[in-house]
């Protein structure tokens, strides 16, 4: 158990950002605004862990690890500002597709910046997850438009996180990373508020109450679980793993707002799955049975 906790724990993180609609939608029927609620949730995550780990992050704080995390929080903003921007001109279903893209850069964005070589098995498997993302999420309507340019934005700045996470996850203190980049996307979020006026807060408790559930689950929690987990499972199964956030929100947009359970969402679920089980053995049990095959042909070559 001990050996995958790294994996249980980024289900664990999938799970909860697929529940991370139910805090939005609060937010948003509240009466927040996007921008708005990016940017309270991003200062709960800030406060509250900062002050549960103030002790930690004094005694392990560095430039480099300040540095690392404002980077992190660079992109963390501008996935999720780009995404909430793109809904606005695309559909739901597109947004959540061309954001799942991001499973498939993260392995080249190794190859390219840091000249490492591409695991076959695991580019295999990112395509797998696309396809079942696809088979989950899209309609018929595959037409192009600037939303979906945003989302791919979005899609590049998550892959790059997901990437940065797994690199200096292991050079520095995750609680450091963590807050810093809270901060430093807190910040961010402000000052696009504020740019765009949004600076009176007219919502309801229920609005707030969504904010808090974002900013405490899906920000806090999820992060810093990404964050310690990534330090154990390289960046492609990573970014495998936590595409399943998509079959967990199918489930629970099933079960709380009661939406039909179709085929094509069964489908699309199985396809997500087999790309985790491909990632996970690297088909070591076809490879296995080939070399069994190959043993047997031979001695009985030999027997003849």
């Amino acid at each position: 158990m001990k050996k995958y906790s790294g994996e249980i724990g980024l289900f664990a993180i999938a799970i909860i950002w697929g529940s991370g609609f139910i805090g939005t939608k609060l937010a948003l029927d509240g009466g927040l605004s996007t921008i708005q609620t990016i940017t309270l949730r991003f200062f709960i995550a800030s406060i509250m862990l900062g002050i549960i780990f103030y002790k930690k992050i004094k005694e392990n704080i560095s430039k480099e690890s300040l540095i690392a995390g404002a980077l992190l929080g660079i992109f963390s903003f501008v996935g999720f500002t780009t995404q909430t921007l793109g809904l606005v001109y695309t559909t739901v279903s597109k947004n959540a597709f061309i954001t799942a893209v991001n499973v498939v850069i993260v392995p080249f964005i190794g190859f390219i910046l840091y000249k490492k070589k591409l695991d076959k098995i695991g580019v295999m498997s990112s395509f797998m997850a696309l396809v079942g993302i696809a088979v989950l999420s899209l309609e018929a309507d595959f037409s192009i438009n600037f939303g979906d340019f945003l989302t791919f934005l979005c899609a590049i700045s998550f892959a790059f996180h997901i990437f940065l996470t797994g690199e200096f996850s292991k050079k520095y203190n995750s609680y450091v990373l963590t807050v810093t980049q809270f901060v430093v996307a807190f910040l961010l979020s402000l000052i696009m508020q504020i740019a765009r006026g949004e600076t009176n807060f007219n919502t309801t408790s229920v609005g707030f109450m969504g904010a808090l559930y974002l900013g405490i689950f899906s920000t806090a929690i999820g992060f810093l679980l990404q964050t310690i987990c990534q330090s154990k499972v390289d960046q492609t199964r990573t970014a495998i793993i936590l595409s399943t956030e998509a079959v967990f929100g199918t489930i629970m947009s099933v079960i709380i707002f009661h939406e039909v359970l179709t085929v094509r969402m069964v489908v699309g679920c199985i396809i997500i799955f087999a790309s985790i089980i491909v990632a996970e053995t690297k088909l070591s049990f076809l490879k296995k049975k080939c070399v069994e095959k190959s043993t047997k042909n031979v001695i009985e070559s030999q027997i003849e």
